[in-house]
Formats: C-alpha cells, sequence, structure tokens
C-alpha cells in the first residue's frame, strides 16, 4: 500500500512539474483610453486557440487571457465601434469583419496597432514586437511581468531583451496628411472630427518600395522611408517598416506574463535604466519601472474546458500531501 501511494504522489508531483507547459502566458489587457475599445485576437496557422477572439473592454477596466503553451497571434484594439438596426457590429478602426464582437479568425483590417507574440519559441524564448507596419490606430504599452526574469540592464532573460515596448505617442493628430484616416459619419460624433487612424505608406500607395515587395523584398533593398521615419522618431522600440527588426522584436523566458494597455499615459511607470535615449523621451518605461494600472474592474475570460495553472495546482497540492 506504502509502495502504491509513494508512486501516485510522484506522478501527481511529476504533474506539478510538467504544469506550466499548460499555460504559457497571461495576458492583461487594461483600456486607459477615456472610450470603450474592442479587442481583437487572432491564433496563429496551427496554434490553439484562445478562449476568446474579441470582447470590449470599458475605459478603466481590465481583462486577462490565458494562452497556452507555443501560442502565437496578435492583438489590437477596435476602436468607434457601433451597432446598426441589425445588430452587426462595424468599427471605424482595427474592424475585423465578423460583424460581432468576436472575430472569430478574422485579422485587424488596417491601419491598427498591433502586437504579435510568439510564446516558447527558439531557444525556449517568448518573442514579442508591437507594429506599426500595418499602420496606427491608438498608443499601446506592453509590459513583461514576472516569471522570466524580465530585464532592462541587460541582465535578463533575452540576452538584455526582454524590457517594455510600446507606442505611448498620439500619432493620429501629427499623422501626414497623405496618410490619416479620418472617421466614417458612423463615427464622426464620437471622434469630434479629428482624425482617427494613420495608414502606413504602404497601404496609402500601394508601391513596392514602402511594402518591401518585389524588387524590394529584401533588408537590402527596402530601406527606411521618410513615412516609416515618421513613426520610427515617435515610436523607436515599434517596427515601422517590415525589416525594422533590430530595434523591435523583444524576447523573454518562457513562462513571463505580459500586462497590455491600450493609450498608456506617460506617467504609468517609472522611468529607470531605460538604454535608448529615444525612448525614454516617447514615454516608453523599463521593465525595472513600477508600472500602475489604471481601473479595478477585472473580466477573467480563462477557458472553461481547462483550468489555469495556478488553479490546477492549487487542487493537487493537497492530494499530493495526503498521499505522503
Amino acid at each position: 500500500m506504502s509502495r502504491c501511494s509513494t508512486h501516485v504522489a510522484l506522478r501527481l508531483l511529476a504533474l506539478l512539474f510538467l504544469l506550466p507547459a499548460v499555460w504559457s502566458a497571461t495576458f492583461t489587457m487594461t483600456n486607459n483610453c477615456g472610450y470603450t475599445v474592442w479587442p481583437g485576437l487572432l491564433s496563429g496557422a496551427g496554434t490553439a486557440p484562445l478562449s476568446t477572439t474579441g470582447f470590449a473592454l470599458a475605459h478603466g477596466a481590465s481583462a486577462t487571457v490565458d494562452a497556452p503553451a507555443s501560442w502565437s497571434g496578435r492583438m489590437w484594439a477596435r476602436t468607434l465601434c457601433a451597432e446598426d438596426a441589425t445588430g452587426k457590429l462595424t468599427c471605424a478602426t482595427g474592424d475585423c469583419g465578423s460583424g460581432g464582437i468576436q472575430c472569430n479568425g478574422g485579422g485587424a483590417a488596417p491601419p491598427a496597432t498591433l502586437v504579435e507574440f510568439t510564446l516558447d519559441g527558439s531557444g525556449g524564448m517568448d518573442f514579442f514586437d508591437v507594429s506599426l507596419v500595418d499602420g496606427y490606430n491608438l498608443p499601446m504599452l506592453v509590459v513583461p511581468q514576472g516569471g522570466g526574469g524580465a530585464a532592462s540592464n541587460g541582465s535578463g532573460g533575452g540576452g538584455g531583451k526582454c524590457m517594455a515596448t510600446g507606442c505611448l505617442v498620439d500619432l493620429n493628430g501629427a499623422c501626414p496628411a497623405d496618410l490619416r484616416v479620418m472617421a466614417a459619419s458612423t463615427g464622426a460624433a464620437a471622434s469630434g472630427g479629428a482624425a482617427v487612424a494613420c495608414r502606413s505608406a504602404c497601404e496609402a500607395f500601394g508601391s513596392p518600395q514602402y511594402c518591401c515587395s518585389g524588387a524590394y523584398g529584401n533588408p537590402n533593398t527596402c530601406r527606411p522611408s521618410t513615412y516609416s521615419q515618421f513613426f520610427k522618431n515617435a515610436c523607436p522600440r515599434a517596427y515601422s517598416y517590415a525589416y525594422d527588426d533590430s530595434t523591435s522584436t523583444f524576447t523573454c523566458a518562457t513562462g513571463t506574463n505580459y500586462a497590455i494597455t491600450f493609450c498608456p499615459s506617460t506617467t504609468s511607470g517609472k522611468v529607470s535604466g531605460v538604454e535608448n535615449p529615444q525612448a525614454a523621451a516617447a514615454g516608453v518605461p523599463s521593465t525595472d519601472g513600477t508600472m500602475v494600472v489604471l481601473g479595478a474592474e477585472q473580466l477573467s475570460t480563462t477557458s472553461s474546458a481547462v483550468l489555469a495553472a495556478p488553479q490546477l495546482m492549487m487542487l493537487l497540492l493537497p492530494l499530493v500531501a495526503a498521499v505522503l
């Protein structure tokens, strides 16, 4: 009997050690915008889907979404969304074409500020970036939290590349006139007639030199343009064009969680030890600063089919103790 109990205990302990592989990361999304946004979530091809593909997030509210191991995909915020008489939801920016709150596999219509993740990738690292390659619709900040030894001074996971990234600057008002997107009539009242997004030069003009296609389809021939430099100067850590990898891709050890804030204020974190002075000027805080998340309303969107790792661990620990 003792041998059997020990065998059961060892199997349970082994399961506990494997639990980090069940959920690779938790994303906490917070809306600091002065209006409701509708986050959209799109899983990459061949990766397990998340428990939600879209939801409404009121001003000051937060939501958590657990991602399975090796998940890859992107997230963004839809803005100025409204339902017509038939109940069809349409958004002025970031619309995913589903006609509802859930995006159901639809991606963001450009222009939209994107955050992209590949969890548990090469070398057991998470890879992530904030991208303005498809244009911009609102400010966004991504901050690694715990788990992966997040660091901004070069001493932590990812060889010093585990740090906050994003675009904290409101670019819509400063957007070049030939890239500027004005609100359609459905969202004009809410936007006050102001610009609601800023297109990329690729979307605006379709030229291979801006889209990094054709003869410009490699990093040697596709170079930064005056348009991409507009985004880069304002947001030094964000992707500004297709081959902007060296200053825009960040890595953390697998097991790191991520806080994603829409419309972060420049006072939402203490800037200290930031290696990139342009990023400091843009207000992107390093991860050794203290991030103050506004709003207390929490919305959990964990899957009903599978318990998150911490919950399962709390259930299994008493069983282990009992058999031991």
